[in-house]
């Protein structure tokens, strides 16, 4: 090969993996993750029951996914349960289900948030440490 043509192929070379590299980034999942499925239940007696999936890696402390729902303009969030998480890095289901407030929480729009949460001693002193949060809008139907 000529003197001439091995620099312009190595920057050819180089410039196709550089351009590559950002679209096999882009590609891939995010290490760690919440979801909310787009539809969650609201029984008789007023308990609602959130799901989803999550995926999250190395925790060393007690970890949580958490839930919580609001409707219309409230501000005020009600909490929806906990469940246990397990950071391995694979993908789980969650479902967590509470009661907020009587009559709090009715079938239709809703505003969800999910949160992989786990408990990091610092100084002896139990801190939280958020693997992902998940904004997501249901639709809350009775069961």
């Amino acid at each position: 090969m000529s003197s001439r043509i091995r620099p312009a192929l190595g920057a050819a070379v180089g410039v196709s993996l550089l351009l590559a590299a950002p679209a096999a980034s882009a590609a891939s999942e995010p290490a760690e993750y919440v979801t909310v499925d787009p539809t969650g239940q609201v029984a008789a007696d007023g308990t609602v029951t959130l799901s989803g999936t999550y995926r999250c890696q190395h925790s060393t402390g007690l970890t949580f996914v958490s839930s919580s729902v609001r409707q219309g303009s409230e501000i005020r969030r009600y909490g929806i349960g906990g469940t246990s998480a397990v950071c391995d890095g694979a993908e789980h289901r969650w479902q967590n289900s509470g009661k907020a407030q009587p009559d709090a929480v009715k079938p239709g729009a809703a505003h969800v948030q999910a949160t992989i949460m786990e408990l990091r001693l610092r100084n002896g002193l139990p801190l939280p440490y958020f693997h992902a949060v998940r904004d997501q809008d249901v639709t809350l139907k009775t069961r």
